[in-house]
């Protein structure tokens, strides 16, 4: 039995058609309800202070590499600093400034912190943790954080205030972490650093 041709193009061009609708409606990005906490920047340590955090989490299909910083997109927490976001390329490696210098005793490497802080995401402009939404500041040991913050909050005084701008690298690399921080997501925080034991 012989295949008509002209049946056979246009199946074939029929089922390109097909995979190439699904691949454009598959969305980036999907939210599934968990239970998810939210808390300082750690690297999985169990014992740094959390608390409850958003009931969706953010399954991300596509990476932020690549995606410039835009501004803060949401509102303040009641008491929080604003976050001077710099607009344009995502840093590609650690970005330290003081806006307020402290006074204080000066933070080591093998310091335990106290702090305030809000975090924002680079790509989207999203708060994705504050310690200020919690209403007290957090407590844990350099040596439990991301690279950005160990390296990045050494030689700061207490009563200072510093804004860190955390190339992916240095922050949740490919894996990403929580709700709002995608892989290779760069992240921008300011810090206040409250005690230095």
């Amino acid at each position: 039995m012989a295949t008509n041709p002209r049946f056979f193009a246009r199946f074939l061009v029929a089922g390109a058609l097909l995979l190439v609708l699904a691949a454009c409606g598959s969305s980036s990005v999907s939210k599934v309800s968990t239970g998810d906490k939210a808390g300082p920047p750690a690297n999985g340590d169990s014992s740094s202070t959390s608390a409850p955090g958003p009931t969706t989490t953010t399954v991300f299909t596509q990476t932020a590499a690549q995606k410039p910083c835009v501004a803060l997109a949401d509102p303040l927490p009641t008491g929080a600093p604003s976050v001077p976001v710099k607009v344009g390329p995502a840093p590609t490696t650690l970005v330290i400034e003081d806006l307020k210098p402290g006074t204080g005793a000066d933070v080591k490497a093998t310091s335990s912190v106290t702090v305030d802080y809000i975090g924002v995401a680079c790509s989207t402009g999203k708060i994705f943790d504050s310690s200020y939404s919690r209403g007290q500041p957090a407590t844990f040991p350099l040596n439990g954080v991301i690279k950005g913050w160990s390296e990045g909050l050494v030689g700061m005084k207490v009563g200072g205030r510093r804004l860190l701008g955390i190339p992916s690298d240095l922050a949740y690399g490919a894996s990403g972490q929580g709700a709002t921080i995608g892989p290779n997501e760069a992240l921008w925080f300011v810090v206040d650093m409250k005690s230095v034991a």
